[in-house]
C-alpha cells in the first residue's frame, strides 16, 4: 500500500482561487446576457404585431424566462437566475424612464406593456423555477460516488 501525497497548501488554495474566477466569469456572461436582452427588446419589442397579438414583445419574454430558468439550472442555484434577471431589469426599465426632453424608448401601447410586465412577470416565474430546481438538485460533491465517478 503506497503513501498518498497531499497536494502543498498554495496549490490548493490557486485551485480554489481558479474556481471562484470562473464561477464569476460566469455569472458576468449571465449577466450580460440579462442586459444585452434588455436592450435588444426595448428597441424591438414592436416589430412584429400581426392585429393585435406583439409577437416580438411575446418572443422577448419567453427569452428573458428562457435565460433565468436555465441559467439557474447551468449553476446549480438561484444566483444563476438572479444575474440575467437583473441585467434585464436595469437596462428594460433604465430605457423605459424618461429623459428631460420627455421622450421614451418603450412607448406606453400594447406591445410595450407586453414586453415590460411579461418580460418582468417571466423574469420573476423563471427565478421562481431555479428556486424550486435548486432545492430538489443535490449538490455536485453529493452527486459523486468516493473515486469520483457519478453514484
Amino acid at each position: 500500500m503506497g503513501i498518498t501525497q497531499l497536494p502543498p497548501p498554495a496549490a490548493q488554495r490557486s485551485a480554489g482561487h481558479a474556481q471562484a474566477f470562473i464561477s464569476g466569469g460566469a455569472y458576468a456572461l449571465l449577466f450580460l446576457a440579462g442586459l444585452a436582452e434588455g436592450v435588444l427588446g426595448s428597441f424591438q419589442y414592436s416589430r412584429a404585431v400581426i392585429g393585435h397579438v406583439p409577437l416580438a414583445a411575446l418572443g422577448f419574454v419567453v427569452a428573458i424566462f428562457a435565460s433565468c430558468g436555465l441559467g439557474g439550472r447551468a449553476m446549480r442555484g438561484l444566483p444563476g437566475a438572479l444575474f440575467p434577471a437583473l441585467g434585464w431589469f436595469l437596462a428594460s426599465f433604465g430605457l423605459a424612464m424618461p429623459v428631460s426632453g420627455g421622450s421614451v424608448i418603450i412607448a406606453n401601447s400594447g406591445a410595450g406593456q407586453w414586453y415590460l410586465y411579461g418580460g418582468a412577470t417571466a423574469a420573476l416565474l423563471g427565478l421562481g423555477t431555479a428556486f424550486i430546481g435548486s432545492v430538489r438538485l443535490p449538490p455536485r460533491s453529493a452527486a459523486r460516488g468516493r473515486n469520483g465517478s457519478r453514484a
